[in-house]
């Protein structure tokens, strides 16, 4: 299963994309997430099911010190996402 989303809200500069990274591989999620010029932060990740659901409760959440107003899903991207997950600029 694919999760494509952009995560909104103050969601830059509070360690973000390392939450994200780090909650990923503990659920050995295969791809990426970056930071957006417009101040939001993109993640698009593949695996099984539940590993999917529980990432999204997590950008949901977010780490400490982010405040996340909105989770928006995109269409999902082709082709194979790289594994481990990881972080892109």
């Amino acid at each position: 299963m694919r999760l494509h989303a952009v995560v909104r809200g103050r969601v830059q500069g509070v360690g973000f994309r390392w939450f994200v990274r780090e909650q990923a591989r503990a659920l050995d999620l295969a791809g990426w997430v970056a930071n957006r010029r417009d101040g939001s932060v993109e993640v698009e990740a593949d695996g099984a099911p539940d590993a999917i659901a529980g990432l999204r409760q997590a950008l949901a959440r977010g780490p400490d010190g982010a405040v996340v107003e909105a989770v928006d899903t995109l269409a999902p991207s082709e082709g194979e996402l790289q594994h481990p997950f990881t972080i892109t600029r």
